[in-house]
């Protein structure tokens, strides 16, 4: 019994021992088990942990980014005014209505049920909501009103924008002047462009929450992050009154004689401020190898003639020919080498620097006095003259009375002009530069020079910007112009009185007007061959420039004709603009007449045509 016991306990025993093993596996394994879930908790806490504490800043900015849109809330661009006050270019508060047409399923229903509010026919509103780019500006002049209830209409895919629509309530009056905007309302070109930041002003930022199809989300408002700053206006020195009687005498004028190009620019004499500015285009006349002018495209009144859309007074350089005999003259007088009625021999032609020169109407050896040499316009006398002064004065004038040197103004496109130098003189510009037929240089240039003249050898910077224009009505002037001596007032008052004898018996007869005594230069310019060493055939440049009353002168005025027809003459082309502008300006400030005129020299009688260059 006792042998049999044993067997049992020890197969007992042996029975035991897998058991255990198996329960103590499975006490391991769930202890793993238990870790690893531990371990996952942690895990998850700790990701928990740092998606909801450490990150939440970042997250929410993700989860808000989603439904928050921020919109630019356009400023209201800032007016451009006359010297009185007059709108010539005013921004209007409208709806910009833009569409996602990727979130639009059904066009043609939205379309039949918006097209009352947008202002657009269906079949149109149809297109541009089919288009699917994401972007499309169904109407950018809405009015306020409808813009409203169109929004609160909640279309899908349909967004309404603050906007505004720019206008020129005197339609093409100085539109070379003014420019124009492009269509996301910046200035394009002209003043508009030049003053773009001052006018703009500062655009402001509104948050909205939208879901994704557009909509705005229930409970939640429109939050303005900054607001839109309105832009500063601009109060001109032009006189809307005057600038259109410039306009439409010299469109006039541009359209009898066939001209390609004209300009006319009035100027305050002691202010520098520009009163009138007129540039012009032909577009019935072949602009031929030069290129075309471009233009705004909407006459100004008279058939064919545009506004250019550059200001050709400040950006087309020009051979001014005779009217720059003025540099000649002016520093002969200031150095003491000549008076008024200094005698010259003065034949027909001369020939220097292998160049052949000569007058623009034949005629033997005369003696001339330099009045008379003025006033005639002979191209040999000025260059007698010249030979006095020499290279080195010429040039120093040249620089004196401020040519080949941009305006204050810097009007976009103004070019400075392009001027001969001592390193590149050559023999013959001993003559060609005092009669003007070297340097290149735009007409406000010229006028400047005439406007020194006028007021006592004062050089005075020309202006535009008569004041700052703000938000709140009020005006804060502009900065006066920056002044300088060109010329002695002797030689300034000497100048004076020979230029009023070219206007009495000269080649601008066409210039004088009654009861008021007048003062100015013609010229007829021919015009270089583009790239090469030779000139337009039978085309010139006929200009006229002057103040009055030249007795104690208040205006100057220039005026450029390109490329006459009929006849080629500036007294003939230039200075009929001249006097017919001029005439209704002193009327128009109620400047007394002078009731006296400067009495004609004798035998300084000459034609018109003697001022070609």
């Amino acid at each position: 019994m006792s042998a049999h016991n044993t067997s049992t306990h020890s197969r007992t025993s042996a029975a035991r021992k897998p058991v255990r093993r198996n329960r103590s596996r499975s006490a391991r394994r769930l202890k793993i088990l238990r870790a690893s879930f531990i371990l996952l908790f942690l895990l998850l806490a700790l990701r928990l942990f740092q998606l909801q504490i450490l990150d939440h800043a970042h997250y929410e900015k993700l989860s808000v980014a989603q439904v928050r849109k921020n919109l630019t809330t356009t400023a209201l661009r800032a007016g451009i005014y006359d010297r009185h006050g007059q709108i010539l270019a005013i921004s209007r508060p409208t709806s910009l209505v833009i569409a996602d047409d990727f979130q639009i399923t059904r066009p043609v229903r939205e379309a039949e049920a918006m097209s009352p509010l947008v202002k657009v026919p269906v079949k149109r509103l149809t297109a541009l909501l089919s288009q699917k780019n994401g972007y499309v500006i169904v109407n950018n002049k809405l009015d306020l009103d409808d813009g409203r209830t169109l929004s609160s209409a909640a279309f899908p895919g349909i967004v309404v924008e603050d906007s505004s629509v720019r206008s020129y309530p005197n339609g093409t009056l100085a539109e070379s002047l003014l420019g124009g905007t492009n269509s996301s309302g910046a200035g394009s070109s002209g003043l508009e462009y030049e003053y773009q930041t001052q006018l703009a002003g500062q655009n402001g930022i509104t948050r909205e929450f939208v879901s994704s199809s557009g909509v705005n989300l229930p409970s939640s408002h429109s939050t303005i992050v900054r607001k839109a700053t309105p832009g500063v206006g601009l109060e001109l020195t032009i006189d809307s009154s005057l600038q259109f009687v410039t306009e439409r005498a010299l469109a006039t004028q541009l359209k009898a004689v066939g001209g390609l190009t004209g300009v006319a620019v009035v100027m305050d004499v002691k202010t520098g401020e520009i009163l009138a500015d007129a540039s012009l285009v032909n577009t019935k006349t072949s602009a031929g190898v030069l290129g075309p002018i471009p233009s705004w495209g909407t006459p100004v009144g008279v058939s064919g003639i545009d506004e250019t859309i550059n200001n050709l007074a400040f950006s087309q350089a020009y051979e001014p020919g005779s009217v720059f005999k003025v540099v000649t003259f002016s520093a002969a007088l200031q150095a003491g080498l000549i008076t008024p009625t200094s005698v010259f021999p003065v034949p027909n032609s001369v020939e220097v620097g292998g160049r052949y020169f000569h007058d623009a109407e034949n005629h033997g050896l005369e003696h001339l006095t330099a009045t008379e040499v003025l006033a005639q316009s002979s191209n040999i006398g000025t260059y007698e003259i010249g030979k006095l002064v020499g290279e080195a004065g010429l040039l120093a004038q040249v620089e004196r009375l401020g040519f080949g040197q941009m305006t204050s103004i810097s009007f976009p496109g103004e070019t400075p002009g392009l001027l001969v130098s001592a390193a590149n003189w050559y023999g013959s510009d001993q003559v060609a530069l005092p009669i003007g037929q070297v340097d290149a240089i735009p007409p406000i240039q010229v006028l400047d020079a005439y406007n020194a003249i006028a007021n006592g050898g004062v050089f005075v910077e020309p202006k535009l910007v008569r004041g700052y224009v703000y938000a709140n009505g009020s005006v804060k002037a502009a900065p006066p112009s920056v002044k300088r001596e060109a010329l002695s007032p002797a030689v300034a008052a000497t100048m004076n009185k020979m230029l009023q004898q070219v206007v009495l018996e000269g080649t601008g007869t066409n210039a004088i007007i009654p009861g008021y005594s007048v003062a100015g230069k013609t010229g007829t310019a021919s015009m270089p061959y583009p790239g090469r060493d030779s000139l337009l055939t039978g085309d010139y440049n006929a200009s006229f420039v002057g103040f009055a009353p030249a007795n104690d002168p208040v205006l100057s005025m220039i005026v450029v004709v390109e490329r006459p027809q009929t006849t080629i003459f500036g007294g003939s082309v230039a200075a009929p603009v001249f006097q017919q502008v001029m005439s209704y300006a002193l009327h128009h400030y109620g400047i007394p007449s002078n009731g006296t005129m400067v009495k004609p020299l004798k035998g300084t009688g000459a034609s018109i045509g003697s001022d070609v260059t």
